[in-house]
């Protein structure tokens, strides 16, 4: 299992430990460009073409409301032959 595999893997198991950096890389691997928070914002906002905004929080561990939302969208992505 690739490192890539890994990752999305332990996205989609809902640890309550997952990192900003985790769902950074997982977001970016899929299309979505990350947009820095303006003046005093802790949320990042992830924006791809035809797909709706995602909104993430810096702090760590990332709540499971935020997991849920990045496993949502990688299931969407993926199809359904490339599942495990």
């Amino acid at each position: 299992m690739s490192q890539w595999e890994k990752l999305l893997s332990r996205i989609c198991s809902m640890p309550r430990d997952v990192r900003f950096s985790e769902v950074k890389k997982v977001l970016e691997g899929y299309g979505y460009i990350g947009r820095r928070p303006g003046s005093g914002s802790s949320h990042w906002t992830f924006r791809k073409q035809g797909s709706a905004p995602i909104t993430v929080p810096v702090d760590e561990p990332i709540n499971l409301a935020y997991v849920k939302l990045v496993k949502a969208m990688i299931e969407r992505e993926v199809p359904s032959s490339e599942e495990s």
